[in-house]
């Protein structure tokens, strides 16, 4: 597992004119964890009305029913003009064992053993790939992104998701942009919720965080659905979101990717459209 593929070129800065963004996502949509995800959502809501990106388990720890409650849910998401992006198959860590104490701690200390993509050999990394998004085609759904469970990729993974098709894909510390650019330095805003401790450490984690970005061209504010059991979590996401839209667009990962591409091939200031 090395999640260093294709993270070393130096990231080119759009023009001049470029507007700061936001993404917001939601992590681990699932049946299963659907009833949290909605107060997610509704707490997003209380602050304003906003495009998220909602990462979907087609087959959240095994279970592959289909569930038309659930996928006229995922519709009406969509109509409101949300991105669903793909997130793992399974969000089950089935790789063979780690190797070495910082592999075991990342796999199955840190994310529970969640980290799907950690360490599949590439044919199965494009295996999984391939039923991801065969579920999306078969429900008409456009795809663009995946976002590895646990934000862990190895090289394996990697391979396998350049040769996807796919627009982007993320992880903790970048927004990469798998056919095209260089990576984009954009750490994520993210919770923990192990304990009460740990909840309000990374409460002021986060703000801190937001404070050093300020200035950063893209922003990602990443919810879990445990974030909802938490009221003093809500409340914080809560004021971070109405400070961060005060200066930023917001906008689904796609449309970030789409706009960042965009930005790159226009002409900067002292440069001739050819």
């Amino acid at each position: 597992m090395s999640g260093a593929v294709g993270m070393r070129s130096k990231t080119v800065m759009p023009s001049a004119e470029f507007r700061k963004h936001l993404c917001v996502s939601i992590h681990d949509v699932a049946p299963a964890t659907w009833q949290l995800c909605e107060r997610l959502l509704a707490a997003v809501d209380a602050v304003a009305t906003v495009p998220l990106t909602l990462l979907v388990v087609p087959a959240y720890h095994g279970d592959s029913r289909d569930m038309p409650w659930y996928d006229r849910k995922l519709e009406h998401r969509l109509a409101l003009g949300d991105e669903l992006a793909l997130h793992g198959y399974l969000h089950l860590d089935q790789g063979p064992p780690p190797r070495g104490l910082r592999e075991r701690y990342a796999r199955h200390v840190y994310t529970r053993g969640e980290g799907e993509f950690a360490a599949l050999t590439e044919p199965e990394a494009a295996r999984r790939l391939a039923l991801g998004m065969q579920w999306f085609a078969c429900r008409g759904w456009p795809l663009r992104g995946f976002v590895p469970p646990a934000w862990l990729l190895g090289d394996g993974g990697w391979r396998a998701l350049r040769a996807s098709g796919l627009l982007y894909t993320t992880t903790w510390r970048h927004f990469h942009f798998l056919q095209h650019a260089a990576p984009l330095e954009a750490p994520s805003l993210v919770y923990s919720s192990r304990n009460a401790w740990g909840r309000a450490l990374s409460r002021q984690a986060v703000w801190w965080a937001a404070i050093g970005q300020r200035n950063a061209p893209l922003a990602r504010l990443s919810l879990h659905p445990r974030d909802a059991l938490e009221p003093s979590t809500v409340r914080h996401f809560q004021r971070l979101l109405a400070s961060l839209l005060a200066s930023r667009v917001p906008a689904t990962k796609a449309a970030f990717a789409r706009y960042w591409l965009d930005s790159l091939a226009r002409p900067t200031a002292g440069e001739v459209a050819v």
